[in-house]
């Protein structure tokens, strides 16, 4: 009798999911879930590796997976501790032959993996391709010869572009194994892992659920419903609603929608109706995704050290109070505010307000990016630690190379982006009685005034917001 542990990661899915296809043969399949109380202690930075928003979005898809398994004769069981302790007293314990799970970019996971193999013994450790789009017989190169600059990494891979043809989700799956029974037992909830549960918040520009059902719903609606991905070239620098962006993230980072059936999708939506800017710009950031894991993937722990990379070695070192403020959205810039007060507030944040407040916090600030980064890890419901790290450390790369001066003006951005305010009026409440035309420059008010509203007095204006300041100041 063929018997299968199958340990699920950042892969909370049945459909195009390598390991279980793999693993559908099995006489007895158990499906595995580890969940490590350790991520929601702080870590080297000072931030926890996991906040209560994302933790959210976690339990709901694991609920939303465990029914996934039900319908089809399994179910998930969730154990809490350390997976290269559990993964192999479990095997051991329930006589399995092999355990299944996907491979890995990031270095601490891959360290996870071969600390497991090793305490497996006998036991056969299987990995799965990842959650990339392309695999390593896809790729143009060796992975150690792909480009280090997104363009002509771009180039190559559309030269000889597979086309992807993601396996269903099977219809019934192997039986538990009889004597798993025992370990099974609730999940548990946010209260009981010390989170406390967020608030619902209206304004949301992610109202969504986790799960596979969500994700797979989302796609359809955008792709094919709504057909918003025709407007997302249009759309894509939007800041408030639902609807500005595809909102995949979060689901993708989690596992709960392959990437590679996002592009199936994609493919066949503009088999249909056409190819446009706007289905271009998703496969781009579908590509971008991709860019950065294999960048991970090639330059390992490097990507997380302060001049861990040639891009990095100049970034700015320092940590001081203005790290605390960008954090809490006090620094007296209502842009960056109101999107780091969204941050922490629903964990979602749109791609054109990350690159404002990243780029604020290295150049205008002249912080430590890993800081910024740790900080996005804790809140971000999507985060990645290939997009989130490798998005941070190009920025700082940027910022701290005076030949390529590309650092957002955040007046400009928010004239060009929130020209009604509309944005910061969401966010930053104490900022209603101010006029329309102040709200994105309240510093300008007299002290007074500003102190009475209780928003933070920006210290300097920089020289370069000075065309964007009103008329009349």
């Amino acid at each position: 009798m063929h018997r299968v542990l199958l340990w699920i990661k950042q892969d909370l899915r049945l459909d195009d999911h390598p390991a279980l296809q793999a693993a559908l043969d099995a006489d007895r399949l158990l499906p595995v879930y580890v969940f490590d109380p350790e991520l929601l202690q702080p870590g080297p930075l000072g931030c926890r590796r996991l906040g209560v928003h994302r933790a959210r979005l976690l339990l709901e898809s694991l609920a939303a997976l465990d029914g996934e398994l039900r319908q089809r004769g399994s179910a998930l069981l969730v154990l809490q501790g350390s997976a290269e302790r559990l993964i192999p007293s479990l095997a051991e314990r329930l006589d399995m032959d092999e355990v299944l799970t996907l491979d890995e970019v990031a270095p601490e996971e891959r360290a996870q993996l071969d600390a497991v193999r090793q305490r497996l013994g006998d036991i056969r450790l299987l990995l799965a391709p990842g959650n990339f789009l392309l695999r390593d017989d896809e790729l143009p190169c060796p992975v150690d010869q792909l480009p280090t600059a997104f363009g002509p990494f771009r180039q190559l891979v559309e030269q000889r572009l597979p086309v992807f043809q993601p396996r269903p989700a099977p219809a019934r799956l192997p039986a538990l194994p009889d004597n798993a029974g025992a370990y099974f037992a609730s999940l548990p909830s946010l209260s009981q892992l010390g989170l406390g549960e967020p608030l619902s918040v209206a304004n949301s520009a992610f109202p969504f659920s986790g799960g596979e059902p969500a994700a797979q719903a989302r796609l359809r609606d955008y792709l094919w419903l709504s057909q918003g991905v025709r407007q997302h070239q249009q759309t894509r620098n939007g800041m408030i609603g639902s609807e500005y962006s595809s909102k995949l993230s979060p689901w993708l980072a989690s596992g709960c929608l392959s990437p590679r059936r996002v592009l199936a999708e994609l493919r066949r939506h503009e088999a249909q109706y056409g190819r446009n800017d706007s289905t271009q710009a998703l496969w781009q950031e579908l590509l971008w995704r991709d860019f950065f894991r294999w960048t991970l993937l090639r330059h390992g722990g490097a990507l997380f050290r302060a001049g861990g990379l040639k891009a990095t070695a100049r970034a700015p070192r320092q940590l001081d109070r203005r790290f605390q403020r960008w954090c809490q959205g006090r620094t007296g810039v209502p842009l960056v505010d109101a999107n780091m007060r969204e941050l922490a507030i629903t964990g979602f944040m749109s791609n054109r307000g990350r690159q404002v407040v990243a780029s604020y916090l290295v150049g205008e600030l002249q912080q430590d990016w890993r800081h910024g980064a740790a900080w996005f890890e804790e809140h971000l419901l999507d985060y990645d630690p290939a997009s989130n790290w490798g998005n941070w450390a190009y920025l700082a790369g940027i910022a701290s190379d005076p030949r390529q001066r590309r650092l957002f003006n955040v007046l400009r951005q928010a004239r060009q982006y929130d020209p009604d305010a509309a944005y910061v009026s969401l966010w930053l409440p104490e900022l209603h009685g101010v006029p329309q035309h102040l709200r994105h420059t309240p510093f300008l008010l007299p002290h007074l005034q500003l102190d009475a509203l209780g928003y933070p007095r920006l210290e300097s204006i920089p020289e370069n917001w000075r065309p964007y300041l009103p008329s009349a100041a």
